[in-house]
């Protein structure tokens, strides 16, 4: 079964079931990790070969799913 949001994918059969570019085995984590560790977007997109669009895509997935996020504080601390 697989979920589609524009450019992401899941699909248990692909990487574990975790968030991919559409026609790769590129996770969205890779994606944000690399921006995150410095590489700059055209680097990414040479690396990975995705394209820019895909990049704003991984992006605003991970917003997206941190904004779902539920943080809860442990008693005591």
């Amino acid at each position: 079964m697989k979920k589609k949001k524009g450019r992401i994918v899941i699909d248990p059969k692909v990487m574990g079931g975790k968030p991919v570019i559409l026609g790769t085995r590129v996770p969205v984590q890779v994606i944000v990790g690399a921006l995150a560790g410095g590489m700059t977007r055209e680097e990414v997109c040479k690396e990975y070969r995705v394209s820019l669009d895909d990049i704003q895509a991984a992006l605003a997935y991970a917003t997206e799913a941190l904004a779902q996020e539920k943080v809860h504080a442990l008693p005591g601390r």
